[in-house]
């Protein structure tokens, strides 16, 4: 027979962990745009001042040296910082997909249990 308590429960656990997961979804998202937004605005200051430093030399040389110098930092600190980003976009996707881990292993055991294997054939 229906149960409307524990239909009420379980609709109630399910809602709680929808909110949840999309709270800390939402999170993760922000705390994503806020390390994009700090990267950008530090990327921004070191080409900002290394313009400014190149502007004043005088030789090629210097010139030259200092482009290079700035290029290889620069590139250093964009791969640094996309490796963080994959990370977080890694993290945030398993952390999504925890409230879903555990219902669809079970209904994989279940529809496995039920579905028959048939025999390979020859």
């Amino acid at each position: 027979m229906f149960n409307f308590d524990d239909a009420n429960r379980k609709s109630k656990e399910a809602v709680d962990s929808m909110l949840k997961s999309y709270s800390d979804t939402a999170k993760g998202f922000q705390a994503i745009a806020s390390e994009a937004a700090e990267y950008s605005k530090k990327s921004f200051q070191d080409a900002v001042t290394h313009f400014e430093t190149l502007s004043g030399l005088k030789s090629f040389e210097a010139a030259f040296e200092l482009q290079t110098n700035y290029a290889k930092s620069s590139y250093e600190a964009f791969v640094t910082e996309a490796t963080k980003l994959g990370e977080m976009y890694a993290d945030l996707a398993k952390n999504a997909y925890k409230p879903y881990e555990a219902p669809m292993s079970a209904a994989v055991a279940k529809v496995s249990k039920a579905t028959p294997v048939a025999p390979a054939a020859a």
